[in-house]
């Protein structure tokens, strides 16, 4: 065998869905020195952690600690915690993250019901009112930003709805957490997963995740135990929060970067950061619309502001635009996928990449692709 090639990962601008752009302070963290996973240091961190992200999740929640796992991770954690076998499931499905979901809740056995849309379309107030009224789950769930069609559905009124039939409320924040308000508290969600590449700017590989008193009494009282021994929450509590009892081997130079990502949201002020998002947003779809595209959600109160979805313009192959963007200019993007495959981009302004200045470099490097493809 020859000598391994020695690692010198390209530079790219990640304008796709995620991992996204990651600010130096945080590579920085991630290269100091590790500790062991029952070390004191590494307990003191991850409390200052579960601090960092009540106040990014916008919640009072005691259990709110992080999934050693992806957004998927943190998924299926939320569903094997309080999902039992048997037990309804409403699931207000309209894109892939949705249909994931409704995936894992059925390998609990759980009796899943769907309320369905278009891919791209939310549901009013109203419809998931009169779906859970009629339906009467146990648990309900719901993407908050749906990372496959840029669509971003409130949850108040479903979790007014749900708390009506005594139901559990399961959100989806994957895409939203650090970029958006997810104000988990103030809307009334149950539990809330999200994932650390996104709006936290960090490197892939943690879930963190918050549970309400009220769902913690009703994990706590299940009958059935959980049928994944890594994600139980149970088990993880202990070891973060009570014995501190080895359970698994978490990556410390991960959880690293992640508290570094959320003292930097601190330092800027999560008031201050959505706005960023807000504000760069507002520029990315004027100039999309001055290249003449349009955005698949119509609506620009239900569009999620950091991550974009114009619709692929009639004659274009968005697979050679996105491929001259990646390799003539170093940006990477990326197409739309099941129903919409070859009819979106998707485009997230992201962390470091979310100022008016990156926006406008983006725009002009994809207008000049667009007009060559």
């Amino acid at each position: 065998m020859s000598s391994p090639t020695p690692i010198h990962p390209p530079q790219r601008f990640l304008f796709g869905p995620g991992p996204t752009q990651i600010d130096d302070r945080v590579y920085e963290a991630m290269s100091r020195p590790i500790v062991g996973h029952l070390d004191a240091y590494f307990l003191q961190l991850n409390e200052e952690i579960q601090q960092m992200l009540r106040v990014v999740f916008g919640t009072e929640n005691k259990l709110t600690f992080v999934i050693s796992g992806t957004g998927s991770g943190g998924m299926e954690t939320a569903i094997s915690n309080f999902v039992e076998a048997g037990s309804k499931v409403g699931v207000l499905a309209n894109g892939y993250f949705c249909d994931r979901m409704t995936e894992m809740a059925k390998r609990q056995g759980a009796d899943v019901v769907r309320l369905e849309k278009a891919w791209g379309e939310v549901f009013s107030d109203d419809e998931a009112a009169e779906f859970i009224a009629r339906e009467r789950p146990r648990t309900v769930m719901y993407v908050h930003a749906e990372t496959s069609t840029g669509a971003m559905q409130k949850g108040k009124a479903i979790c007014a709805a749900a708390h009506q039939v005594d139901a559990l409320v399961i959100a989806d924040v994957v895409t939203s957490l650090g970029a958006m308000p997810v104000q988990v508290d103030e809307t009334g969600i149950d539990v809330a997963y999200s994932c650390t590449q996104k709006g936290l700017s960090c490197p892939p590989g943690l879930a963190p995740i918050t549970v309400s008193p009220r769902a913690a009494e009703r994990m706590n009282a299940r009958t059935q135990p959980n049928r994944s021994w890594y994600f139980d929450l149970k088990l993880l509590n202990d070891y973060y929060n009570l014995s501190h009892r080895y359970h698994h081997t978490a990556s410390i130079s991960l959880f690293y970067a992640l508290h570094e990502a959320l003292a930097l949201i601190l330092e800027e002020g999560v008031q201050n950061r959505w706005e960023r998002h807000s504000r760069c947003h507002a520029e990315f779809v004027k100039g999309i619309e001055a290249l003449g595209l349009h955005m698949l959600v119509a609506k620009p109160e239900h569009r999620v502001v950091n991550l974009n979805t114009p619709c692929v313009p009639e004659g274009v192959d968005e697979t050679k635009v996105r491929k001259t963007l990646l390799n003539e200019h170093g940006i990477e993007i990326m197409g739309g996928f099941g129903p919409l495959a070859g009819k979106i981009f998707r485009i997230g302004v992201m962390g470091p990449l979310a100022t008016e200045a990156h926006v406008a470099k983006f725009l002009q490097r994809f207008g000049e692709t667009l007009k060559g493809s």
